[in-house]
């Protein structure tokens, strides 16, 4: 065989690293560059706006502020009263979610007759767009007139129940609840099935109980489960809209109104986009520092688990 006939030797022997190649790189820079368009110049625009006195109703008197737009909504005496609704709803949703969920994740998790279309009908109602879950609540569930929950305490003796007019705040959680804890079961779930079973053996044969072995062997593996699942819901309801605008439009007064929505009625019913920009910097503040305290809180509550 001669020189030209003989075949080319491989680049690469099997069981040798690979070498990294020179394109990959190039390969992620489209997607950086769609992030950067779509969340990073979106943002850096706001903090533009957020500095000027921009009025669509009179776009001729746009000028620079500086700082005068953050200070507006603390010179407004309802805004301590919109946050702590926006901190209500986010820690009320994501504390009964993270309960309910957990329960339904353990109950799935175990073997019985009919567990998938018991699976089936706990994730429905996560696949049900917000706004027509709004629109069940608030025309099925919870008319005062003909609604099933007001019928139903008409039956128990409490006639008059009008929960959207009298318990606003606790309707629209109920409401929320229903439509996010699928989101938490599933994540919880997915961490239960991922339990390894020797742990689990090991706790049974040095007898501890259903309680013991949950607190001491699923909790702290279910742990990375559970602060992802908690981040991505706190983002989501901190930025909740649509709900609330079926349902109470932010009432009973300012009963319902968060800081998502007070951006809404700030840009869109007051057409101040400068101060709805200013409010939108504080949503993502606000989101920052809550999100930050729970992962303090885990990560403490983990250390010390460790070191006992």
């Amino acid at each position: 065989m001669t020189a030209i006939d003989r075949p080319a030797l491989p680049t690469h022997v099997a069981g040798a690293p690979r070498q990294p190649s020179v394109q990959r790189p190039w390969m992620l820079r489209p997607a950086l560059l769609f992030l950067i368009l779509v969340t990073q110049v979106p943002f850096l625009l706001t903090l533009y706006y957020s500095t000027s006195s921009w009025n669509l109703l009179r776009p001729e008197r746009t000028r620079f502020v500086g700082l005068d737009n953050y200070a507006a909504p603390f010179r407004n005496p309802d805004f301590l009263a919109i946050l702590g609704n926006t901190l209500v709803l986010s820690v009320a949703v994501v504390v009964l979610t993270l309960v309910f969920g957990m329960l339904f994740a353990m109950l799935l998790n175990r073997t019985f007759p009919g567990r998938n279309v018991v699976r089936t009908l706990l994730i429905t109602p996560f696949l049900i767009m917000p706004v027509v879950t709004a629109v069940i609540w608030k025309d099925v569930l919870l008319n005062p007139s003909f609604g099933l929950i007001p019928q139903a305490l008409n039956v128990l003796g409490l006639h008059g129940a009008d929960p959207l007019a009298h318990n606003s705040m606790a309707a629209l959680i109920a409401i929320v609840c229903w439509e996010w804890t699928p989101f938490m079961m599933l994540i919880l779930l997915a961490g239960l099935q991922s339990v390894p079973r020797e742990p689990l053996e090991a706790a049974q044969m040095d007898g501890a109980g259903t309680a013991g072995t949950f607190r001491y062997v699923i909790l702290p593996f279910l742990m990375r489960y559970i602060e992802i699942a908690v981040l991505l819901e706190v983002l989501f309801v901190l930025s909740i809209f649509g709900e609330i605008f079926v349902v109470t439009s932010g009432g009973p007064g300012i009963s319902t109104t968060t800081l998502a929505y007070d951006i809404f009625q700030e840009a869109f019913q007051r057409w101040n986009i400068g101060r709805a920009s200013a409010l939108g910097v504080f949503a993502v503040v606000l989101a920052n520092i809550v999100v930050i305290s729970f992962l303090r809180v885990v990560r403490h509550e983990s250390r010390e688990r460790e070191a006992r």
